[in-house]
Formats: structure tokens, sequence, C-alpha cells
């Protein structure tokens, strides 16, 4: 996993780039307007990134989801996708999609023939740098999901290089409870005022 696409430039796209160059990777920036992040990487158009990338990380809206990867589903087969978005409205507040299915899985139904891995949605952009990674002598986690155990295994490669303690976290399915937990990160973030200075860690006793 050494060509990795990120699909979207926004606070959690931008942060994830420098966290996978920093990491060895060769980073390729694709949003609509094709000069972000031409400063720091190169840049390309949302089919160039796709052909040109081992991953492809889908750092976008929700929203924006489904009508880029019907445009683009050829173009994904063989992919692996790494999907870090969270089902949310405008405002933030959890757009939930019932108990059988996932932002990950309607990826998955939606280019069959790509390989979905579920990660990075639980870690606000904000500790998206190694200098925050240490939390009282602690290493965020990274969860991550997925049905094909070699890409899978290539994120929690990829999430151990960024510096992140990366937990396999079962099958694709397992996303439903990712993006839950996401939402709670969110609740008591934004509702409960907690601040996004936070990070889940998974500590074996």
């Amino acid at each position: 996993m050494k060509h990795i696409s990120v699909v979207g430039y926004g606070s959690v796209g931008q942060k994830l780039a420098k966290l996978f160059n920093d990491a060895g990777r060769n980073v390729t920036v694709c949003s609509k307007d094709a000069s972000r992040g031409a400063e720091h990487y190169p840049t390309a158009t949302f089919i160039e990134g796709i052909q040109s990338a081992d991953a492809i990380v889908l750092a976008i809206p929700y929203g924006a989801i489904q009508t880029l990867i019907e445009s683009l589903a050829d173009e994904l087969n063989g992919k692996t996708i790494i999907d870090c978005c969270n089902p949310l409205n405008e405002d933030w507040s959890p757009l939930l999609l019932g108990q059988e299915t996932s932002a990950a899985e309607q990826i998955a139904a939606l280019a069959p023939q790509a390989k979905v891995v579920k990660a990075f949605n639980t870690i606000f952009a904000d500790v998206m740098a190694r200098e925050h990674h240490d939390r009282k002598g602690h290493t965020i986690t990274a969860f991550i999901s997925g049905d094909d155990k070699t890409s899978k295994h290539g994120v929690m490669s990829l999430a151990s290089d960024c510096g992140f303690s990366a937990l396999d976290a079962g099958p694709l399915k397992s996303a439903r409870y990712l993006e839950a937990m996401a939402h709670l990160n969110i609740e008591i973030a934004v509702a409960q005022g907690g601040g996004t200075n936070a990070a889940f860690v998974y500590h074996q006793a």
C-alpha cells in the first residue's frame, strides 16, 4: 500500500494526507478544486487518482459518496477503499442508518468489486497528528474493520506507520459499531462540550 489517493481535502483529508506522506507513502490529492493540496502533493482528477492508487481514502461527506461511487464504480474494481466517513447531518448530528447497515457497507454494495475497509472514522481531525497520539502513556486506537483480510491488514500497517495503535475490529459489518462510536464521540465533544482534543484508547488490562 504505497500509493494512496485521498479523495477530499477538508480537515480530515489534509491531516491524513500529511500522516501518510510522513509515513513514507506516495500521496495524491483528488478533489473538485484541482488546486487544493497542490502546494504539498500531486493532484489529480478522481479517475486519475483512482487509476494510479493502491488505496483510495474517502474523506468526503457521507452525502456525497453515493454519486461519486456510482460515477466511478468500474474504476474501483479490485481497489482498496478506505472509508473514514460518518453518516452525519450538516449540524454534525447523527444520521441513523439503523442496525442492519453502515456507510461502509453501502459503499461495498455500490462498488461490489472493490475491497472496502472502515478506518480512522473514530478519530477527530484535531488529534490526527503525531504530537497528539500519546494520551497519557497510551496511543490513540485506530479501529479497523473489513472483509478482505489482505486489504484490512494493509490498512492496519498503514495506521501503525502513522503512529496509531491499530486494532482489528472484525468484518466490515463492524463498521455499524464504529460509526456509532463516532456518533458518541461527537455527542461528548460537541453537545456535551468535551471538545475535539480527545480520542478512544482501547487498553487491554
